[in-house]
């Protein structure tokens, strides 16, 4: 499967093949974002999906086109409003590469004001949040001392989105990872739920570019903090969420102990435990364009640790 991130070079076609499809009928248009999700749920790639959502059919199948063969998506003719405030909290470090450009990609898709919390990197991703936030007024930027972990770096982004009267916050990677064009799905899923999770494990999710081994750590990942935690959340450790502010406003952030990947699945647990619904949507993850993982042994060891914990540590409460 071709990253949906690239246009797709056109194949020659061989005696054996047939010719290959036209770019309109590799597109699908669905009229809105239920119906946008039904489709990824039955197979279709959202790096092909066209949501109207009040467009004019054939003016949004032009931008889409453009959009594709720039390199962009299926870029809609103009950026989806959600009914509510919304702030997407993109935590970095080192990611020069992609943060202007992920940043570009939000605006195109959702209109949403977005937050770089930045962790003192030393290749200047600060300093390019400060321009990109000094040129355009929808952009802040938080700077942080050093790496001090994905955790405290969303739980301050949360506050950030609390004290300013956001109504839905989102979590998103700064490395294309989540699709920017999946934004919009995610967000209009938080209607009636109040954590909303873009999954790679429910049907119609997956990831792209993965080998086995990171794949069975994955999946090893998942289904270990399933069976210990009964939440019913299937991914409990993907990083592409949206939450309501009021929902994290009733939970005790500070008691939040994760401060790695193991943070999504504590978060997660908590939403279950206060009594908020929680929504899985399915996604494609594809693997980082640019720029290295930061996962490593010390995450890995967090989350196996924490997990067993977390049953008696957080008390269940109604809502």
């Amino acid at each position: 499967m071709s990253e949906p991130t690239r246009a797709e070079a056109p194949r020659r076609p061989s005696p054996a093949q047939p010719a290959p499809r036209t770019l309109d009928q590799e597109l699908r248009t669905v009229a809105d974002f239920a119906a946008a999700e039904l489709a990824v749920r039955d197979g279709c790639d959202s790096a092909r999906l066209v949501v109207l959502a009040g467009q004019d059919p054939a003016a949004a199948l032009a931008a889409a086109r453009q959009g594709i063969a720039d390199g962009r998506g299926p870029v809609p003719l103009r950026p989806h409003r959600a009914p509510w405030r919304t702030l997407v909290v993109i935590p970095t470090y080192n990611e020069q590469e992609n943060l202007a450009a992920i940043v570009r990609a939000i605006h195109c898709f959702l209109d949403c004001d977005v937050l770089v919390v930045d962790d003192g990197s030393p290749d200047g991703t600060g300093a390019i949040a400060d321009r990109l936030a000094a040129a355009d007024d929808r952009v802040h930027v938080l700077h942080r001392q050093g790496k001090q972990g994905l955790g405290t770096a969303y739980i301050a982004g949360f506050r950030f989105a609390m004290e300013r009267g956001y109504q839905r916050v989102c979590e998103m990677d700064a490395d294309f990872s989540h699709a920017p064009w999946d934004l919009p799905r995610v967000v209009m899923a938080s209607a009636d739920h109040e954590l909303v999770i873009g999954s790679r494990y429910v049907k119609g999710g997956c990831t792209v570019g993965w080998d086995w081994k990171r794949r069975m750590l994955s999946r090893g990942a998942n289904l270990y903090a399933r069976l210990w935690l009964a939440s019913g959340v299937r991914d409990n450790t993907a990083g592409f969420r949206c939450f309501h502010t009021d929902a994290l406003r009733r939970l005790d952030l500070g008691a939040v102990a994760a401060q790695g990947y193991a943070f999504q699945i504590e978060m997660a647990f908590r939403m279950v435990r206060a009594g908020f619904r929680v929504r899985e949507v399915p996604i494609h993850f594809v693997d980082r364009r640019v720029g290295k993982s930061k996962m490593d042994g010390r995450i890995a060891r967090e989350a196996l640790l924490l997990v067993p914990k977390l049953r008696g540590k957080v008390a269940r409460s109604a809502r």
